[in-house]
């Protein structure tokens, strides 16, 4: 492979991460230079402009630094919600994979009744019961995603514990706890790390979807989902932007961490061949 292509591969493959790296500056830097605003009714959802690119909203805030504010909240939400279900997933995952037996079958009858559940549905019960508490949000996102990654951990385990640098390690002595602390978690370590990222875009359309709906963030607290959720009055004013605006950024989010999901997946895969 010549040198022009190896080139061309590694920008390939880092662009998903530039580009997220240049949403989440977008969050953190953009309200620090805007500083704290202010509500200014007399200047309320006024078009974009060389003053207001994004316009403002009806509260007078700058659209702008406003969804610059949304994304920071739902993206430190997501990333919550993504750790804690894969932590979670990959406890069980492993636990039953390594228990085997009939507490591997109990676990996966749980894993099947969390899937058979309807996500949204679950998401809005636990949500609507402590409605505005990022608690109760990042409860319902990581309580409905974490069976998805507990199945991959598992079908991955049960792999790799076939394989003959496996046996060959047990015929050596290794304990079962040295297999698995050496061998079997560093084996599924990539794997759960492409279901964090892949996560990532599920819990920022969740976390938008119970805002919009009025369960989840408290309408004075902006996210993604409280501005589009406020927007649904405004563009039957004509103030288009105010749905535009955040609505290009949910989507350019996570279309963005998607791709980052997908670079990760490509990247890693299981460690072959070392014995000890």
């Amino acid at each position: 492979m010549s040198t022009q292509t190896l080139r061309r591969v590694r920008r390939r493959e880092n662009w998903p991460w530039l580009a997220l790296g240049l949403v989440a500056i977008t969050a953190l830097i953009i309200p620090l230079l805007a500083g704290e605003q202010v509500a200014d009714f007399a200047a309320a959802l006024q078009p974009p402009s060389t003053e207001h690119p994004a316009g403002t909203d009806h509260s007078g805030y700058d659209l702008l630094v406003r969804t610059a504010e949304g994304l920071r909240v739902s993206l430190l939400i997501a990333v919550i919600c993504a750790l804690v279900a894969t932590v979670l997933g990959l406890a069980i995952g492993l636990a039953a994979a390594l228990a085997g037996g009939w507490v591997d079958a109990v676990v996966m009858r749980v894993v099947d009744g969390f899937n058979a559940l309807p996500h949204l549905v679950v998401g809005i019960v636990i949500a609507a019961m402590w409605r505005g508490a990022p608690l109760a949000i990042i409860a319902s996102i990581a309580l409905t995603h974490w069976p998805a990654v507990a199945r991959v951990v598992r079908a991955e385990l049960l792999a790799v514990a076939d394989a003959g640098w496996i046996e060959t390690a047990r015929l050596a002595g290794a304990s079962r706890w040295f297999v698995a602390h050496h061998h079997l978690i560093p084996a599924v370590t990539g794997q759960a790390m492409t279901a964090m990222v892949v996560l990532l875009p599920h819990a920022v359309w969740h976390e938008s979807t119970l805002s919009f709906l009025g369960v989840g963030l408290s309408p004075d607290r902006a996210s993604l989902g409280t501005l589009l959720s406020e927007a649904r009055g405004d563009i039957l004013t004509g103030a288009w932007w105010t749905l535009a605006v955040p609505a290009v950024t949910l989507v350019i989010t996570a279309l963005t961490v998607a791709a980052a999901g997908t670079a990760v997946r490509n990247r890693h895969r299981p460690p072959t061949g070392r014995v000890w």
